[in-house]
């Protein structure tokens, strides 16, 4: 008698195995074993002539989706198969939310078993959990897995029906979605606030005061008992001071004259209030917060940690990491309860047992919230667990054990100190019991705020005390436009609103950024023109598709299809095909958009348009010449784009290139220009006999308006040849590149060793001692922040050596031997099988590929981009001309190819 055990992964495959008896066998599915297709090669023969199926749902017959096992799925599908036919009982042992139950379904669908059947869940991988889950096995959940196919089915209807409109509207390889396009609009919406904010400036006083040898700062709020205004006091669409506001606007020259005329007067204080405080601990992780706290903590994105949370919880490490739950068993809490005894002491126990609930509707409290797993948690120094591995459990288990902890008690100190006229307030707060903070702090999106364990401690202090004034200045500040979303502060708006669910988030930010609708940069999303013109589109011909309290109600909905309160079907008609269904409104609105101002973005104070070109956006004006066009570079975001900008652009196109002098040697002009990638200056001018003259990027944060003549031929020497090896005689030179100066060990065909030139060293003067200095240094593994793998593959037919997926430099990798291959951009890790890596490294080993190799590197990741391309392309297509045209490009060159971008499914 055997058991066939299936679960989704092999790393999840591998742990489990070692807690079940040797009569059971455990295999993975790979993810989803079939799903609506993903190109117009995958959908069937029979059903190619329909209108219906480049959407794959018959929205003609009641909604009917139309099932396909991917061509990558056909091996994994028969291995199960295989599999089944030794087996006496099947268990179906998927993830416990609704995609793993979906998962379980189709398997069902799929294999057909004539054994009995079991539905097997748990919440995390250990051997108690999994023992005892194989004594309380229950059926699939039906109304789980039709919510679950609503939201995919209604996704896809969202994706493949806007997607299409984007790319004759506005630019090809666009995408829309159900949740994704709420995002965008809710970046755009941060920026247009940014764009319409007026800055204002205030002066205030600040002083240093002691008391007893104990020095502590004062800030001004009042002049002659009249509040001091501050930012909170700007309106900050005209950065003047709020209407009705009764306060004091202090200039410089103010605030100097109060500073003369209160130096050297006394100081006296005149009120002081202790307020006390208590500060309960965070309830525990469930996957929206930890999404926000790795973000803020650690500078992981949304994707990469739940990637780490995965390998985490397969491995026996975490329990289940996507839910919305923070409640915590009766286990659990002892486990907790039980390191707050042993490692802090009885007096740092919460009382009683904290109980936390979700408050929100669709939680499902079936789970628990993200913790260590198991009857007692392991510290992190016990895991065995290195780098972001280590990093990510040890936020885990102490915003846990943080949860069991007592109460953290404070006193907040308020002092008020009169000198003249003038009243100054000092702040300080006096910890007097930590409490959980021995364990665990917050974090804040705020990057100025101070952590709640930083104590300031005010000296002993009484009515009538006359402390000494050791320092005063005037201080000038101005106001601060909104901040930018971060996937921290922008996973937080999504969940507060309602909008998507928090085991999506990760994916839809990925979309986001992979779509070009919005850049990372220094942890702020910032979006791009293409997604202000999108979110015009959607916002004028389509506002309930990005506006919150619509897609919230849609998610609510969804939920209520899961509980059996709603009926899928009513609902998706009404959604796609009803009076003010989707479809209806796509087929009246496609007349009604132009397409030229679709790509057209109208910015306030911009006389220029902002158009979205094939290559990008770009100004367009018009002058006595006629019509001029000018590239925006990619670095200059829209809340930046200001007049002075746009002139600078248009005259540089026009009129030429600034220069900025001659080249003392050469006697060529030297000139600052701005491109594509940003400033840069050029020595000379392009002509037939020098098509392309020296260029060099200016140094990042370099202001071009700041670049002296002298600073352009220093920059123009670039590459600065330091001198030679003197191991190797090989060259150590000094350059400008994409990440920042750097200095590099050229040894020819051995190959170039590089490192990173930091402050206080500068590319323009770093001699080669110092050269060889950094080169002696260890060199830094970039992108790869642990060696545990993103996925396990499984072994290579051929030499047996494991592969798995690696998160490098340039993203996913797949490694064997010597060869290491590039997954395409689009490539999703979760969904990347055996069968792909084998079929990817083949085609870079083909190509001559060896790790050593750059000529094959470009041409093995040129090859699977192509591959790839290819079958996104066909997926775009929706006619059988169209789909007749997707195949013949797979003659094409491979960078023809990889300029197309396939379509959200989903979002």
């Amino acid at each position: 008698m055997s058991t066939l055990v299936i679960v989704e992964s092999p790393t999840k495959a591998r742990t489990i195995r070692n807690f079940l008896p040797s009569t059971y066998r455990v295999e993975a599915s790979m993810g989803h074993v079939r799903d609506l297709p993903s190109s117009a090669e995958e959908i069937p023969e029979a059903v190619k002539g329909e209108k219906w199926a480049q959407l794959g749902v018959n929205v003609e017959a009641d909604f009917e989706p139309l099932y396909v096992i991917p061509k990558d799925k056909k091996k994994i599908v028969k291995e199960l198969k295989d599999a089944l036919k030794d087996a006496t009982e099947l268990i179906l042992a998927t993830d416990e939310d609704r995609e793993g139950e979906s998962i379980s379904w189709h398997l069902l669908q799929i294999l057909k078993p004539k054994v009995p059947i079991k539905r097997m869940v748990f919440h995390e991988i250990t051997r108690e959990a999994i023992r005892d889950a194989l004594t309380h096995c229950r059926d699939i959940d039906n109304r789980v897995v039709q919510a679950q196919e609503t939201r995919r089915i209604l996704d896809r209807l969202v994706g493949y029906t806007l997607s299409p409109l984007l790319w004759k509207k506005i630019a090809w390889g666009l995408s829309a979605g159900r949740v994704q396009s709420v995002a965008v609009r809710l970046l755009v919406r941060r920026e247009r606030e940014r764009r319409a904010f007026r800055q204002g400036s205030y002066w205030d006083l600040k002083a240093v005061l002691e008391k007893g040898k104990i020095s502590f700062d004062a800030k001004l709020v009042t002049v002659g008992n009249v509040k001091v205004a501050n930012g909170s006091d700007f309106d900050e669409n005209t950065g003047q001071i709020i209407a009705g506001r009764r306060v004091l606007l202090l200039n410089e020259e103010q605030a100097r004259a109060l500073l003369s005329r209160i130096q050297n007067k006394p100081w006296t204080v005149g009120n002081i209030e202790e307020r006390p405080v208590t500060r309960k601990p965070s309830p525990p992780f469930t996957t929206s917060t930890l999404q926000q706290e790795a973000n803020r903590k650690l500078r992981l994105g949304a994707r990469e940690t739940m990637r780490i949370a995965q390998s985490l919880y397969e491995r026996g490490f975490i329990t289940y990491m996507r839910t919305d739950s923070v409640h915590l068993s009766e286990q659990a809490i002892t486990a907790a309860r039980s390191c707050v005894q042993e490692l802090y002491g009885s007096e740092y126990l919460s009382p009683q047992p904290r109980k936390y609930t979700t408050k929100s509707k669709g939680a499902q409290e079936a789970h628990e919230a993200i913790r260590p797993a198991g009857s007692t948690f392991r510290t992190p120094q016990q895991t065995g667990l290195d780098g972001i591995d280590f990093r990510l459990y040890d936020l885990i288990w102490k915003r846990t054990v943080a949860s069991q902890m007592a109460d953290s008690r404070q006193t907040h100190v308020t002092v008020l100190t009169q000198v003249e006229d003038a009243g100054f307030r000092s702040s300080g707060k006096r910890i007097d019991f930590p409490g959980f903070l021995r364990a665990y702090v917050e974090g804040s999106d705020d990057p100025n705020a101070a952590l709640e364990d930083q104590e300031v401690i005010l000296p002993a202090l009484k009515v009538g005390d006359k402390p000494n004034c050791k320092d005063l200045e005037a201080v000038g500040h101005e106001t601060q436009p909104p901040a930018r979303y971060t996937e921290a502060s922008l996973v937080k708006m999504l969940e507060s609103e309602g909008v998507g669910r928090p085991s999506t988030y990760a994916s839809i930010i990925g979309t986001i950024v992979d779509r070009g609708y919005a850049k990372l940069i220094a942890n702020a999303l910032i979006p791009t023109f293409t997604a202000f013109a999108v979110t015009t589109l959607l916002e004028t011909h389509f506002p309930d598709l990005v506006d919150t309290g619509f897609t919230s109600r849609m998610e609510q909905t969804l939920d209520e299809i899961a509980t059996g309160e709603a009926k899928w079907l009513p609902y998706l008609q009404k959604f796609y095909t009803g009076e003010m269904g989707l479809a209806t409104q796509v087929k009246e609105q496609e007349s009604q958009i132009d397409a030229k101002v679709a790509r057209t973005v109208i910015l306030e104070n911009i006389t220029a348009k902002v158009c979205i070109g094939k290559y990008g956006a770009y100004l367009e004006s018009e002058n006595e010449e006629g019509q001029v066009k000018a590239s925006i570079p990619q670095d200059l975001t829209p809340a930046d784009l200001d007049p002075e900008k746009v002139d600078f652009l248009l005259k540089q196109k026009t009129e030429g290139p600034e220069k900025l002098g001659l080249h003392p040697d050469t006697g060529e002009p030297i000139y600052v220009l701005i491109g594509n990638y940003g400033p840069y200056v050029q020595l000379g001018d392009v002509s037939e006999t020098n098509k392309k003259p020296k260029r060099s990027s200016l140094p990042k944060g370099t202001d071009k308006d700041n670049v002296t003549l002298d600073m352009a031929v220093s920059l123009l020497t670039l590459p600065r040849l330091l001198g030679t090896h003197p191991d190797t005689g090989a060259k150590v030179q000094a350059n400008l590149g994409m990440y920042g100066p750097y200095v590099v060990h050229d040894q020819g065909k051995v190959g170039k060793d590089y490192r990173s030139i930091k402050p206080p060293d500068d590319v323009l003067t770093i001699m080669l001692d110092r050269a060889l200095e950094l080169l002696s240094q260890p060199k830094a593994v970039r992108g790869s922040k642990s060696a545990t793998p993103l996925k396990e593959l499984g072994a290579h037919p051929e030499s047996g050596e494991l592969l798995n997926v690696y998160d490098g430099r340039y993203g996913p990798y797949v490694k064997h031997g010597d060869i290491n291959a590039s997954l395409a951009k689009d490539e999703s890790v979760e969904n990347f099988t055996l069968q792909k890596a084998l079929d990817l490294l083949a085609a870079k080993e083909a190509a001559g590929g060896g790790k050593s190799s750059s000529k094959s590197k470009k041409s093995s990741k040129t090859a699977a981009k192509s591959e790839t391309a290819t079958e996104k392309t066909a997926a775009k297509k929706t006619t059988a001309k169209k789909t007749t045209a997707a195949k013949k490009t797979t003659t094409k060159k491979a960078a023809t190819a990889t300029k197309t971008k396939k379509a959200t499914k989903s979002s």
